[in-house]
């Protein structure tokens, strides 16, 4: 029997890929630090911490040991009419760190589906509350919140997801209000709008995977003050941005803003188990409360609150604490701003832009990607554009050294190019 790594490669279906075309993945066989290594034996750099998610860095013996520890004990039990030890306390903790109060906590395996369930509740709430009418949402172009149904649906029309146009449910689509003109725009459509809508859905100051667009505290502030000004619920999908990624533990946290919901995944377990959230404030909390079972919440994924995500969870919160985290993201974010803007005068290059621990180089036309990945992988370092955009996400761990070894081949390739 073949147990090499790629033994049953011919099986797998890779995600956005067209598997006629594409070249064979790479075999990782260990991940340690901020480094893969490959089948082949040699190792790569990895600037994108496995889809943001691994900002200790892979296999950090703190949640590795409760991981383990946790596994010895139970691994999972069903969260209907049962509960655990470490969901309960990953929770309270989850409590206390998000901005104001958001305080109830619901749990889910995958972002997707937090972003789902997030919509669920906005439009249960209405329901619970005699206005069942309001079942659409407004969110923004460019945006992405995830490939399930719903969630396509608040992610950008003409994006990745445009296959299934005639599919997804339509809903509401406003520019950010980066402008006096847009916010106007914004202003006029929530009015037309109002009385279908549930709520505004957005990414704090990041765009991420619709294209890495960024936007100030400011853009955020007034699309709290306009879902406020229209009585609405505000959806703020953290996922990506949240534990540290833009420099403060939560980007809302920049703009002194408390969505009325906040979803979480990604680098809630360090990058190491499936774990994701919705954390509702008390009055959305409140409209499920009643003695009508009917008004109950009726989501329940078969692993929300999974032990041992929650475990490491709690491990990785723990190196929030004890761990210089926001000072590494603050030092990375200068870093990348000075090494990556000598990709600024190459003749492939539109813009580059930092903010955080996420360094974008944006091309002036989109490149072949099989191509610039394996010029990556031959200067030692993983790094994976999409569109016209090469960028990086690296661990939050990662020494200046190695953060350099990053930059320096993103401007070498593209050089190259």
């Amino acid at each position: 029997m073949d147990t090499s790594p790629t033994s049953g490669l011919e099986h797998i279906w890779l995600p956005y890929t067209q598997m006629k075309t594409a070249d064979a993945p790479l075999a990782v066989v260990s991940a340690d630090g901020v480094r893969l290594k490959l089948e082949d034996g040699s190792e790569l750099i990895d600037g994108i911490a496995s889809w943001w998610t691994a900002v200790h860095g892979y296999n950090h013996p703190h949640i590795t040991r409760a991981i383990k520890a946790q596994a010895d004990v139970m691994p999972h039990v069903m969260f209907g009419g049962l509960v655990n030890e470490p969901a309960l306390k990953l929770a309270g903790r989850l409590a206390a760190l998000a901005p104001g109060d958001l305080s109830k906590v619901f749990f889910a395996e995958s972002g997707s589906v937090s972003v789902e369930i997030a919509l669920k509740m906005a439009v249960q709430y209405w329901k619970n509350r005699g206005e069942a009418g309001r079942t659409q949402f407004l969110s923004f172009r460019g945006g992405y919140h995830g490939d399930t149904t719903a969630a396509m649906a608040v992610s950008e029309p003409d994006g990745m997801h445009a296959a299934f146009d005639d599919f997804v449910p339509k809903e509401i689509f406003a520019e950010l209000p980066e402008t006096d003109a847009r916010e106007a725009a914004l202003e006029e459509t929530l009015k037309k709008h109002q009385g279908n809508l549930a709520g505004i859905v957005t990414e704090p100051l990041v765009q991420g995977a619709g294209g890495m667009r960024f936007h100030d505290a400011r853009v955020l502030k007034k699309i709290r003050e306009a879902a406020d000004r229209h009585g609405l619920l505000l959806i703020v999908d953290e996922i990506f941005t949240g534990f540290g990624r833009t420099g403060t533990m939560f980007a809302s946290e920049q703009a002194g803003i408390v969505p009325d919901i906040m979803c979480l995944s990604k680098a809630l377990t360090g990058g190491t188990l499936p774990l994701s959230c919705a954390i509702a404030r008390p009055h959305v909390y409140e409209a499920f409360l009643d003695d009508d079972p009917a008004k109950a919440f009726m989501h329940g994924p078969t692993y929300m609150g999974n032990a041992l995500g929650c475990a490491a969870a709690n491990a990785s919160l723990d190196l929030f604490e004890s761990e210089p985290r926001l000072e590494q993201a603050a030092a990375i974010s200068e870093q990348l701003s000075e090494e990556l803007q000598y990709c600024q005068n190459l003749k492939a290059v539109k813009n580059v832009r930092v903010k955080g621990a996420i360094g974008v180089v944006e091309l002036k036309e989109t490149p072949n990607h099989d191509l610039l990945k394996k010029a990556f992988v031959k200067k030692g370092v993983w790094v994976r554009p999409f569109g016209n955009i090469v960028y990086l996400t690296p661990p939050l761990v990662i020494k200046p050294d190695d953060l350099s070894t990053l930059t320096g081949a993103i401007h070498e390739v593209l050089r190259e190019i």
